[in-house]
């Protein structure tokens, strides 16, 4: 089945990723997955209390949904602050640590070894790596979270690490195009603004994310930032000229673009749900983050639908996204382990190998130029 022949509402609900409170599935979210009116679920702390209780609810949203729309199962699992997944999950540090090592055999490891815990518990879509080259100390959001200071050791770590999580069987998504590296607010709080030149994005912000297409790896993440020399009027999630233009055009991705979640204060300040839904999927997004609020959910659902009854041409383009969207999800479909003794057993595994002690000795190591 392609997104063609997919009904109006169908073909719209399979482009939202959303998010729900409580770690069971919770009967409304469960309708719209059973009826098609979701393309995934993306799990935060709130959702995922214990092993056996994650891999029950991974289960759940797996086995509701038709058989020919495998979902998005999604978590923030990059590391160090940024790990949803915390005390019964293996811990790793920082990407930044994995950075000062300089070795992508390393980062490749990490890459796989988390992937297949995470498979284990029934995710298929790990929003990481971090592709943000740390520029600006002032950054209350990246930080640590980028493997280093250097574009191309951004890139070649990164690139290994997602490498890594895809050969077990997890979709990797690098984040935030065209980069949240170099700005002094946080997008969920407020829209920062970049005044970079196109020649110095060319030298440092996209060069990881160029890397990543090259690579043909799965998919990429918006950031909600103004990139003055691109578009100066919307943030980047929202432009043609970042999206298609610049993503599509001249980095040569070909992947899942997905929104950063649109209820963040970068868009949710200036933009109503149903609008930042439309102008998203105008832009070049695939597929749209609605991370808590399902009224906003169902709300994004039926702009996109009225937006596809008045005009052909965003119909066609929600096919185009639905298409990439089912073409990832059916190459890497949501695949847990049989029991949750069994993902237990696979989590074991990976803890026993060390990363984490591993990582932090080998980045305590002196000469590292990161």
């Amino acid at each position: 089945m392609q997104a063609a022949d997919l009904s109006l509402p169908v073909l719209c609900g399979q482009i939202i990723v959303g998010g729900f409170d409580g770690t069971a599935l919770p009967d409304r979210f469960a309708k719209s997955l059973r009826e098609g009116l979701r393309g995934g679920a993306i799990l935060f702390k709130r959702n995922v209390l214990d092993l056996p209780s994650t891999h029950a609810l991974c289960s759940a949203i797996r086995e509701v949904c038709p058989s020919e729309l495998p979902p998005f199962i999604a978590v923030d699992q990059e590391g160090g602050r940024v790990a949803r997944l915390r005390g019964w999950f293996p811990a790793l540090p920082p990407m930044r640590l994995v950075g000062r090592t300089e070795d992508f055999h390393l980062a490749s490891r990490v890459g796989k070894h988390l992937g297949r815990a995470l498979a284990a518990l029934g995710f298929n879509l790990d929003f990481a790596p971090v592709l943000d080259v740390d520029s600006n100390p002032d950054n209350p959001i990246i930080g640590d979270r980028s493997f280093a200071t250097r574009a191309d050791l951004v890139a070649s770590l990164a690139v290994a690490f997602a490498l890594g999580l895809e050969e077990s069987g997890v979709l990797s998504c690098g984040k935030h195009f065209p980069g949240h590296g170099d700005t002094s607010v946080d997008s969920h709080v407020g829209l920062p603004i970049v005044h970079h030149e196109r020649s110095r994005l060319a030298e440092v912000e996209l060069v990881p994310f160029r890397a990543y297409a090259q690579a043909g790896l799965g998919t990429l993440m918006t950031a909600h930032v103004v990139v003055t020399s691109l578009d100066a009027k919307v943030p980047a999630t929202l432009s043609p000229s970042v999206c298609t233009d610049l993503l599509r055009r001249d980095v040569g991705f070909r992947g899942v673009l997905f929104s950063d979640d649109l209820e963040m204060a970068a868009v949710a300040a200036t933009y109503a749900i149903e609008d930042s839904a439309v102008l998203s999927i105008r832009a070049g997004c695939d597929a749209l983050l609605v991370c808590s609020n399902e009224d906003f959910q169902d709300r994004a659902h039926a702009a996109l639908v009225r937006e596809c009854e008045r005009d052909a041409t965003f119909r066609a383009r929600c096919i185009e996204a639905v298409d990439r969207s089912l073409v990832a999800r059916r190459k890497r479909p949501p695949r847990p382990a049989p029991s949750a003794a069994d993902a237990r057993d696979i989590i074991v595994d990976v803890e026993s190998l060390g990363l984490l002690g591993e990582i932090e000795r080998r980045a305590a190591m002196p000469d590292r130029l990161t």
